[in-house]
């Protein structure tokens, strides 16, 4: 859901919507705060797709961006999911100074 809204509303403006929204959700159903706001980076990744691509339409042309961004796109996707998925990946850190 994530990723959908961030490719047609800015970063900035979804984080203060969806945070106090989806934060006690996620919360409640078990999920770390913090692996959530890692999880918020799906609204970046939103920033470089079609058809608002915000980041996209800074130097290039739409059409051309669009290609050569894709390489990155899928790295990034594959990232995310690794992220969201495997929650101990994005968790590390945290626990390692927390202990």
């Amino acid at each position: 859901m994530l990723l959908t809204l961030g490719m047609i509303m800015d970063m900035a403006a979804l984080i203060l919507i969806c945070t106090p929204i989806f934060q006690p959700i996620v919360v409640g159903f078990g999920m770390d705060p913090v692996h959530f706001g890692i999880m918020m980076m799906n609204l970046g990744l939103g920033l470089c797709t079609p058809p608002v691509g915000a980041c996209c339409l800074v130097v290039l042309p739409i059409q051309r961006a669009v290609k050569t961004i894709w390489p990155f796109y899928i790295a990034m996707f594959c990232a995310l999911m690794l992220v969201t998925f495997i929650p101990s990946i994005s968790m590390a850190l945290p626990n390692w100074i927390e202990s």
